[in-house]
């Protein structure tokens, strides 16, 4: 199964779930104590809170998305297959650090090239950096937004 037709499955879960929370959080308010109606808020803004998480990932998700397609549309998309793996299946860490170290020297000679940013965003993840895999695609995503916009 596609990672899409996952992240939908999932998508549609948690909104099932969400509005099964809502629905409690009704029926609290609807109880009219003070207690129920302070714990309907709360739990109403679960699913608020569930809600904004969701169009947040997914905004994300096509943004990357869109950023895939533009470098392997110019034949830039980047390439690990070559790279060393363990018998788990994940790139050999030594060999991972050496593929970083060359996307850093990139980032570091062109600091407003988004596919540089894409590609350390990239080896950031081979890495196990989640985190700043995150922090290097958001960087990547804003300067190919202001790249698209500056050719229009």
């Amino acid at each position: 199964m596609k990672a899409r037709n996952v992240a939908l499955l999932m998508t549609a879960a948690l909104v099932v779930y969400l509005v099964l929370l809502a629905d409690r959080a009704f029926a609290l308010f609807a109880s009219g104590t003070g207690a129920g109606i302070a714990l309907g808020v709360g739990v109403l803004l679960l699913p608020l809170l569930g809600i904004w998480i969701v169009v947040v990932t997914w905004r994300n998700g096509l943004q990357i998305q869109r950023l895939s397609r533009r470098l392997d549309a110019e034949g830039e998309l980047p390439d690990v297959s070559d790279l060393p793996r363990r018998p788990s299946g994940r790139v050999d860490r030594d060999a991972a650090d050496a593929w970083f170290q060359d996307r850093r020297a990139e980032v570091e000679a062109d600091q407003e090239n988004w596919r540089a940013w894409y590609k350390l965003a990239y080896a950031y993840d081979i890495a196990g950096d989640r985190r700043r895999a995150r922090e290097t695609m958001k960087r990547a995503v804003e300067l190919e937004a202001a790249d698209r916009s500056g050719a229009e």
